[in-house]
């Protein structure tokens, strides 16, 4: 195992967790809504920004991917709290809007990760 592989991960962990918390914060205070709609923000964002990491990194220095697409995208993304919002928004709101949340997250996050990717690559161009 290669140290300085784990600690491009940490470090962009480290900086994914960081930005991810000033991100929500951001959406909050923009939207005045708290929790699900945020997490759809970040997981959107995150989405684009690992698109094109794809693009750009995937083939190049070993460490800086490791940094942006494990570390710092890994941090930043948060699926594990869209599952919690899934469950509250379906114990809160019902069946519909939690259906709602689940399709624009998955829906988006993939055409976000497809349009990163294509502007990498200069596909749109």
């Amino acid at each position: 195992m290669n140290l300085w592989n784990f600690l491009a991960v940490g470090a962009g962990g480290a900086f994914g967790a960081m930005a991810r918390y000033g991100t929500h914060r951001a959406l909050n205070a923009w939207h005045g809504a708290e929790g699900a709609w945020s997490t759809l923000g970040i997981n959107v964002i995150g989405a684009l920004a690992l698109g094109l990491a794809v693009g750009f990194l995937a083939h190049r220095d070993t460490h800086l991917s490791l940094f942006v697409m494990v570390g710092f995208c890994g941090a930043f993304t948060t699926f594990s709290t869209f599952a919690l919002d899934m469950v509250v928004l379906f114990r809160d709101r019902g069946f519909g809007v939690s259906a709602l949340y689940i399709s624009l997250s998955v829906i988006l996050g993939l055409v976000a990760f497809l349009l990163g990717l294509a502007l990498s690559r200069g596909d749109l161009s």
